[in-house]
């Protein structure tokens, strides 16, 4: 039965997470995440499922690794300097090819920064956090409904590409309360098993579309799973420069190859527009109601959500990059995802940024005057 809810953002992923199907939480609270944690230790005994608060974000995303191989989806949830910890362990995943999702609620950073305020500052150490050449899939959600529904499809996304992902919350989402719809069901994707028997399977031999199939253990297969380079049976192989190549190509081709079907941005009132705003999560909500407010002055003004900041929506934003004479960036930060569309834009339009930093989101008015500046 259809459910509906008045939660907070933070409550609503970790409902969406056990509609996923998410049966195991190893996480450590740190602000402004802790309620994640708080709702699925309530919720997770009660499906069935493991919770383990650990010693630290390291031994968290590493256990959460292990229940994955066992046959677990497996979540996480952390904020800026837990999520620095976890970095290896996200290459890590990269590398072994492990299906999870780490939730971020942002906060104000460097360091310890502004525990209890939004930012948007680890937009970039999601993509680039960890070392080496890899791939990552992250959503930004900008309302309650969308921490549910996109915590749901981080799963998914997960399962389908054997990938970490992301969910690139903020301390402002994260807080909010708002009314959801809780579907009796939803769409899952669950990972790939083996079709040939343990005598023959290979277990990293992709297919066609660069993913692997992924047995747990106990079933008879033999997987050995090394953070190393590795050949397609698993086993270690990191004097071998063609097979590295191979092995990273692959992990990066299999994003990249189905980038088309993982992108996902709204466009509102871009097809007339000469300024076209670009915001992702909270501060989405505030262009919202800037644009709604110009449109109905007869100014020619557009924006463009970005709900899958990475893999960057290269091709979406080019597109409005060639109608628009003019694109501005609004974010809460000092300009991260700024220089991707400024790259992406290729000087075909001028790119702005408004930057928003101290923990407080962006007041219509101010992206309204900035708007008025540059027209």
């Amino acid at each position: 039965m259809v459910e509906e809810l008045f939660i907070q953002g933070n409550q609503a992923c970790a409902r969406g997470a056990i509609k996923a199907g998410c049966r195991f939480f190893a996480g450590y609270p740190i602000t402004p995440s802790t309620e994640i944690a708080e709702e699925m230790a309530l919720l997770l005994p009660r499906e069935g499922g493991v919770f383990i608060q650990m010693e630290d974000e390291i031994g968290a995303l590493g256990a959460v690794i292990g229940a994955a191989w066992s046959g677990l989806k497996g979540m996480t949830a952390t904020s800026g300097p837990g999520f620095s910890l976890m970095q290896e362990h996200i290459g890590y995943a990269a590398m072994t090819e492990t299906p999870l999702v780490v939730i971020d609620v942002q906060r104000g950073s460097p360091s310890t920064g502004q525990p209890t305020m939004a930012s948007q500052s680890d937009m970039m150490q999601a993509r680039w956090g960890s070392h080496g050449d890899y791939e990552i899939i992250a959503l930004a959600p900008s309302s309650v409904q969308e921490c549910f529904d996109f915590t749901i499809e981080a799963f998914n996304l997960s399962e389908k590409y054997r990938i970490p992902v992301m969910v690139m919350a903020d301390e402002i989402v994260g807080h909010m309360r708002e009314k959801i719809t809780i579907p009796e069901k939803v769409k899952i994707i669950k990972r790939k098993r083996p079709k040939e028997d343990p005598e023959n399977f290979i277990p990293f031999k992709a297919g066609s579309d660069e993913t692997t199939e992924m047995p747990p253990f106990g079933e008879g297969y033999n997987i050995p799973v090394t953070g190393l380079t590795h050949d397609e049976k698993g086993y270690p192989d990191a004097s071998n420069p063609k097979g590295h190549e191979k092995l990273v190509k692959r992990l990066c081709q299999k994003i990249l190859k189905h980038r088309k079907n993982i992108v996902k941005v709204k466009n509102t009132h871009t097809e007339d527009a000469e300024l076209v705003t670009i915001s992702y999560g909270a501060p989405s909500r505030s262009v919202a109601t800037a644009i709604k407010d110009l449109r109905k002055e007869g100014h020619k003004v557009g924006y463009m959500k970005i709900n899958t900041p990475w893999p960057f929506p290269e091709d979406e934003v080019r597109k409005v990059a060639e109608t628009a004479e003019k694109l501005l960036v609004v974010e809460m930060n000092l300009g991260q995802i700024f220089y991707e569309v400024q790259r992406a834009a290729d000087g075909m339009a001028k790119v702005e940024l408004l930057p928003k930093l101290g923990g407080e989101i962006h007041n219509p008015s101010e992206i309204k005057n900035k708007i008025k500046s540059m027209t």
